[in-house]
């Protein structure tokens, strides 16, 4: 089941009621956005007992169109690597 992000600032202004509802948009914005800002900076993004981001650079390489067989190239991306903590895994683990 996905979390939006007006799910996150709900759950947190109900947990802290004297926040601003604009403002933790404004600052959900703003973590978002410099973690994007890292990542396309190539640059490794790490949240303490939480996870670690990185980008990892798919090279370009030659492949089939399984339908019509044709050779086709695909250019060089770069994907995310998400790595939770084994801190956070463990907590995922336990039974409730």
């Amino acid at each position: 089941m996905p979390v939006t992000k007006s799910e996150i600032i709900n759950k947190t202004q109900k947990n802290f009621p004297n926040l601003l509802k604009k403002d933790l948009t404004k600052f959900l914005d703003i973590i978002l956005f410099e973690i994007t800002k890292a990542l396309s900076n190539k640059e490794r993004v790490e949240l303490r007992d939480l996870m670690t981001l990185e980008t990892k650079i798919q090279k370009k390489r030659i492949s089939l169109n399984p339908k019509t067989l044709e050779k086709i190239e695909v250019p060089e991306k770069r994907s995310i690597i998400f790595k939770s903590s084994k801190e956070w895994k463990k907590k995922l683990n336990e039974k409730i």
